[in-house]
């Protein structure tokens, strides 16, 4: 994720994926469609706020869900305002969003549409279409988040068996409960799991996986799929998932699986594995926009591997000084490789043949 300069500011002071307001010059600020930055917004009185990074000047007005609910920071041309029903690029693809009237959802919500949005953004960085249900596409992607439990003194209740909400994907609609924005709670489910990581921008980037199987294998590159990650047909999901909970992960699974849960089923390795190929190129563009060397990469799979373990052993070492979890806790070992450059080449062929 790159950091960007407030224009408003003499001399241009620094701005972040986030930010709504300058901390600086108190400008409101958002993100421009036309120059792709988070740039200040100057108002204008015709045509509501003009994008001050210069050379862009776009005019352009607020997502509905930046102007009154506080938990979006895009702009939108008039256009594209009128068409969408007032959404911008990321909030026009939720189905289901939270019950406000419960207290602490708003905020929850909040920070699902900031992992969503960091999504969309490394999404675009590697050239992935994400269709709204307004598109047209035969798989329009599309988002659910829903509670199936109360907060209730800092705990979690469940409000019924009959409510309970599944994080998940099924055809295009990706569904995220909200217990997973409460710090505690997803730590707790870490443990229990026994995982390395456990973070809402990993929720996102493992279900946009299973978008991407059935948009770009599906009926298209399984026999391609099978020879990598295994048969998805056989065990059926259901019996893979069973057996999994009885007998839990192979001892050795470190040695060709980026996770635990990736040796569950063939669909649930290449998710993982997805999410895991986004995690490089989300780091390696950061670590690059702060100037970081070690980054630089040819842009080819192998490269950007070596890039993102050195990256990695750097953060890793640093975290460690500070008591925090490793960064980079993966380990990529030639089987992981070749799954990764499975994802690298499918991404490739995905970009060309929907640009």
């Amino acid at each position: 994720m790159r950091t960007f300069e407030c224009h408003h500011c003499k001399p241009p002071s620094r701005l972040f994926f986030d930010n709504t307001r300058c901390v600086v010059c108190d400008a409101e600020v958002g993100w421009c469609p036309s120059c792709q930055a988070i740039a200040a917004m100057i108002p204008d009185s015709e045509v509501g706020y003009r994008c001050a990074n210069p050379g862009c000047g776009q005019a352009l007005v607020k997502c509905f869900n930046f102007a009154s609910e506080g938990v979006c920071n895009r702009m939108q041309t008039a256009e594209d305002h009128a068409a969408y029903g007032g959404l911008c690029d990321c909030c026009r693809h939720n189905a289901v969003i939270p019950d406000l009237s419960v207290e602490g959802h708003r905020a929850r919500w909040a920070a699902l549409e900031a992992a969503k949005r960091r999504l969309f953004y490394t999404l675009d960085l590697i050239g992935l279409p994400h269709p709204a249900p307004q598109d047209g596409s035969p798989l329009p992607l599309s988002f659910a988040f829903m509670a199936d439990a109360m907060p209730d003194a800092g705990l979690w209740r469940s409000t019924g068996s009959s409510e309970k909400v599944y994080t998940g994907h099924a055809q295009g609609l990706i569904t995220i409960n909200l217990k997973e924005t409460d710090d505690a709670e997803r730590e707790r489910l870490r443990v229990d799991m026994n995982e390395s990581h456990r973070t809402l921008i990993g929720h996102f980037r493992h279900e946009i996986g299973h978008y991407y199987w059935d948009l770009l294998i599906k009926g298209q590159d399984e026999e391609g799929s099978r020879a990598v990650f295994g048969d998805h047909d056989s065990p059926t999901y259901a019996e893979a998932l069973e057996r999994y909970y009885e007998q839990g992960p192979a001892p050795d699974w470190q040695r060709s699986h980026v996770s635990a849960y990736a040796t569950m089923h063939a669909w649930e390795d290449f998710a993982e594995t997805f999410a895991a190929y986004q995690d490089i190129v989300a780091v390696l563009d950061t670590a690059a926009s702060l100037g970081m060397r070690r980054a630089e990469h040819d842009g080819g799979i192998d490269d950007m591997i070596l890039a993102y373990q050195q990256i990695g052993l750097a953060l890793n070492e640093l975290n460690r000084e500070m008591g925090l979890l490793d960064i980079v806790p993966l380990i990529i070992t030639p089987p992981i490789r070749d799954k990764l450059r499975y994802v690298h080449q499918l991404v490739a062929r995905g970009a060309t043949t929907t640009a």
